[in-house]
């Protein structure tokens, strides 16, 4: 079957109650942390792969997405960029599961939409749930905010877990974006999740992050809590706590920053009201030195 630029290999799985998880790649997947999370959900439910774009050369631009070479058996084979799609079964709560590993595309970006979003369409999912990590002015010695939008079922779920803040951006965005507006006309529910990490400290696999989505994911959609496991995020961390021992600017930073988040964050607060940031321009410049030098060491 064919379903845009994705070919379905048959037979074609029939899905029920499905919940898409899409991540996007490499806008909002800092510190690997949203396709870490995918990785575990895939492995927990044992995800087998349902599609991908059979010519990928039409979205994507070869010399910045580069294919590689890898060993598969004593054989060299090329791997190509491509966006991949997978799904599961969860028998718990009786519904499909896709996992979405979409690549930001070069050209032809509203045909890339379409072809995702007559996808989830076809499969009829009830949510698509985008998910990722960024950078922000918050400290590692705190627990990593997570933000969203979510169903009001989901919010009571969360209970303290997620931080409700309207967005006011307004500028650039990704072309992939469209899948949200065809989906929301459709009636589909569309969330969102994205944990905030420390820009001073930016690790190739933020663990402590993947971590924090993986225990906001299983509270507010039913999942093991297990999979949530902080052990590794922890280790990572008491590195940072070793490396900024001996740099007193980078103590007295993390300190300011600890400040503003103990005022922003109290629970005892209003946290539907977005906030405005009472760091200088002066503290934000030098949080980016900061965070360029400590990632050079």
């Amino acid at each position: 079957m064919q379903i845009g630029q994705f070919e379905i290999p048959e037979p074609v799985p029939e899905l029920k109650n499905t919940v898409a998880f899409a991540m996007l790649k490499p806008w909002i997947d800092v510190g690997r942390v949203g396709s870490l999370v995918l990785n575990k959900l895939e492995s927990h439910f044992d995800a087998k792969e349902l599609t991908r774009l059979s010519k990928p050369g039409k979205y994507f631009d070869f010399t910045r997405y580069r294919p590689r070479l890898v060993m598969s058996g004593d054989k060299r084979t090329l791997s190509i960029p491509n966006t991949i799609i997978r799904h599961a079964y969860d028998a718990k709560n009786d519904r499909s599961l896709m996992f979405l590993h979409i690549r930001e595309p070069h050209m032809a970006g509203e045909d890339y939409a379409n072809s995702i979003s007559n996808l989830l369409i076809h499969f009829n999912v009830k949510e698509y749930c985008r998910i990722g990590g960024m950078y922000d002015s918050v400290p590692h010695s705190r627990k990593l905010i997570v933000t969203g939008s979510l169903t009001e079922n989901q919010y009571e779920l969360a209970d303290e877990l997620i931080t409700s803040r309207s967005s006011n951006y307004t500028g650039p965005t990704s072309i992939v974006n469209l899948v949200s507006e065809h989906l929301s006309e459709r009636k589909c529910n569309v969330t969102s999740l994205m944990v905030h990490m420390p820009q001073y400290a930016k690790l190739e696999t933020d663990q402590m992050a993947v971590s924090r989505l993986l225990e906001c994911i299983s509270a507010t959609h039913n999942i093991a809590t297990a999979l949530s496991d902080n052990s590794l995020g922890e280790n990572q961390y008491k590195e940072i706590d070793r490396a900024v021992a001996s740099n007193p600017e980078m103590q007295l930073l993390i300190q300011q920053l600890e400040a503003y988040y103990d005022r922003s964050h109290d629970p005892s607060q209003d946290i539907s009201e977005p906030k405005e940031s009472n760091l200088s321009p002066e503290i934000e410049s030098f949080l980016n030195e900061m965070g360029e030098q400590f990632n050079q060491k």
